[in-house]
């Protein structure tokens, strides 16, 4: 088990999202929360504003951050302008990419333009071959021509990517050193030390990555830093946090840190409540991000994003464009669409009083599924009139009633995320009938009953907070550092010196990295896997490296854990084909201190105290008068029977008629049909 971090600090997780920014206090075991809306045209602001609001005492307090910045200067093209150097007639690797097409049968399939442009990719006379062995020595004078016409260019980013140099870099290192010499002083990333691994496509892209959103993230988080001070950590994909100084360099690995943060933190809940095969469901106001975890986080290290591969350690997550900011229209077939694209926080959904698109919140709203008055606990009051004038106005177009297509934009919007849970669990060799659903963000809890009721979830879960969930996870998140490197071991060459020899000199590198910045490496716990595959075969899947003490036959070994995961994943599984291992993965893991939370004990299941009235609400069936109850004021073991809405400040839970409810010793609700 990992050690963990004591001490008398605070921590402060903070979760900017599409809309609200969200922030998660810890203090001496206790969790309070404060939300607010984004600004979007600079996150650090909502930021700052929203510490400012707080009691927080900023010289005594850790802050980590879970980070949109790099997500969106990727997925809005809004990166620095960036050069590709790379081994002399593998300049256009970006645009060859793989042959495998995303969507199979669209002819007229544009792939997105890749973001180092043919005329800032530039072609180095050297060659390392694959061995590691040096062929072409890297000249002076090619080197000189090079920052000639780079400094001509006036590019923002560099992104260094030679072949075969994650065997040995030193190519990439001695031009690193001569790219610094530039005036403009780019932001430089070198694949060796982003990603040494093998695949040359891949491993192009995510430095490409790293070097376009790189600028943007380094003076985003100088500028946090210089008003948060030096507790700043920043959440990775992975699941874990870095330092602010790692984030700014190596930007690549924030890709996913948010919806990553909400994982970790619904996980955390699940296994606290006894529940540790969960689904997450994060439905925020832009997207919605699922993931399964079957009584451990998935990581996967071949993800996409926006049609980039990019190939650091991520949490595995599946994103739709669902969002309670979801626009509904109606598209050139007459038919209702809901998605991708999203009113944002600015100007937001028609009920906010100032955008002019119906959103799934304004449908929710119309239905009677949210509170005009009740929204943020109360603090802020949505436009209800707003809402039906312009939802009457989007039924006219299909020649439906204002309810039929509130419910409609509510059963479309859930079928986009029926099929993302499919993804992740069907089509992955798991059941969804053996998990558990627990729904947070803003939205989650207003939708969470119908998918599971669709998919065969027996259970939804629906945490004490679960609209700040995400910053919550960011809060707990441990410190994490991963490390990888490309080894293809078979037959003979797979013994245990060689895997102890290799896996030494990684953590050795590892603790050097720890001392720059500040970590206590004596007290990081590592942890060791390996990619394996078949012989021959494309992709590998990751598995824990067997003890190297242990007696017994280490292939053996490995490639029993193998055949078990390739069964999980594909179906089947050969028991007579070699295997060979081809990724070393080091991850090193310093735990920091949870909530210290004490079950309470049961109050009973009479829940009338914490009832507030009731209204009529809308549900597949019409509508039913509906009992309305304030959580804050539900103790444990109070029972609530559907239909019901509960209102708090992070959001709004709907209990459709059909379920019924209990509040564990945790505070979380557990909802289970009747």
């Amino acid at each position: 088990m990992p050690r963990t971090i004591v001490g008398p600090r605070t921590i402060v997780g903070i979760d900017v999202g599409g809309t609200f920014t969200d922030i998660a206090i810890l203090e001496d075991g206790r969790l309070s929360v404060h939300k607010l809306p984004s600004t979007p045209s600079d996150p650090s602001q909502g930021i700052t504003r929203g510490i400012s609001e707080t009691d927080v005492d900023i010289a005594a307090t850790d802050f980590i951050h879970g980070s949109t910045v790099a997500t969106n200067a990727l997925l809005e093209g809004k990166g620095g302008r960036t050069a590709l150097v790379t081994t002399l007639g593998f300049e256009d690797v970006l645009e060859i990419g793989r042959q495998n097409r995303a969507d199979l049968y669209d002819l007229s399939m544009e792939r997105p333009t890749p973001l180092s442009p043919w005329q800032l990719r530039f072609g180095l006379p050297e060659r390392v071959d694959y061995t590691g062995a040096i062929l072409d020595d890297l000249t002076p004078e090619s080197v000189d021509a090079l920052l000639s016409l780079l400094n001509e260019a006036q590019v923002d980013g560099i992104a260094v990517s030679f072949l075969f140099s994650f065997l040995n870099p030193v190519h990439e290192e001695t031009l690193a050193q001569r790219l610094s010499e530039l005036p403009n002083s780019p932001f430089i990333s070198i694949s060796s030390k982003i990603l040494p691994e093998f695949r040359e496509y891949e491993r192009t892209s995510t430095v490409v990555v790293n070097s376009y959103v790189g600028p943007i993230m380094a003076r985003y988080l100088t500028q946090l830093e210089a008003v948060l001070g030096r507790g700043l950590r920043i959440m990775q994909s992975s699941g874990g946090s870095i330092t602010a100084s790692l984030a700014a360099e190596q930007p690549v690995r924030t890709i996913l840190s948010g919806p990553a943060g909400g994982v970790v933190g619904a996980f955390y809940t699940g296994v606290q409540a006894g529940y540790p095969d969960i689904i997450t469901l994060d439905m925020g106001g832009t997207s919605t991000d699922v993931s399964l975890c079957p009584g451990r986080i998935k990581e996967t290290t071949a993800a996409n994003l926006g049609g980039y591969p990019v190939s650091v350690p991520m949490i595995e997550i599946h994103t739709v464009g669902a969002g309670g900011g979801s626009i509904a229209r109606v598209d050139a077939g007459g038919a209702l669409v809901v998605g991708p694209q999203s009113a944002g926080a600015d100007p937001g959904p028609a009920c906010y009083g100032r955008g002019d698109r119906i959103t799934v919140t304004d449908a929710n709203l119309t239905l009677g599924r949210l509170r005009p008055d009740g929204f943020l606990g109360g603090r802020m009051t949505l436009d209800l009139q707003r809402s039906q004038t312009l939802l009457a106005d989007l039924a006219g177009g299909i020649g439906a009633s204002a309810t039929d297509t509130a419910l409609g934009i509510i059963r479309v919007v859930n079928s986009n995320m029926e099929r993302a849970i499919r993804a992740i669990s069907l089509e992955r060799g798991y059941d969804p009938r053996e998990f558990t659903l627990i729904p947070f963000g803003g939205a989650g809890p207003m939708h969470a009953c119908e998918l599971a009721a669709e998919l065969g979830i027996p259970r939804v879960l629906v945490p004490g907070h679960p609209g700040i969930l995400s910053a919550l996870g960011v809060a707990i998140a441990d410190v994490v550092k991963d490390y990888s490197r490309t080894v293809m071991l078979r037959g003979d060459d797979l013994d245990q010196v060689r895997l102890d020899t290799e896996f030494r000199g990684m953590e050795q590198l590892a603790r050097a990295e720890l001392l720059d910045e500040s970590l206590p490496a004596d007290d990081m716990t590592p942890r060791r896997f390996l990619d394996v595959r078949y012989v021959g075969q494309s992709f590998e899947l990751t598995v824990d490296c067997p003890s190297l003490d242990a007696p017994g036959n280490l292939t053996d070994s490995i490639s029993g854990d193998f055949y078990e995961a390739h069964l999980q994943r594909f179906g089947y599984a050969d028991r007579d084909l070699p295997i060979e291992v081809v990724n070393l993965r080091l991850k090193l893991e310093l735990a920091v201190e949870k909530p210290a939370l004490e079950p309470a004990a049961s109050q009973g299941p009479d829940a009338s105290s914490a009832s507030i009235g009731s209204a009529e609400v809308v549900f597949a069936g019409g509508p039913v008068e509906t009992t309305l109850y304030d959580r804050d004021q539900l103790q444990t073991g109070n029972r609530i029977a559907g239909p019901a809405l509960l209102l708090q400040l992070d959001t709004t839970i709907v209990v459709p008629p059909g379920w019924n409810g209990q509040i564990d010793p945790y505070g979380n609700l557990i909802l289970e049909p009747d």
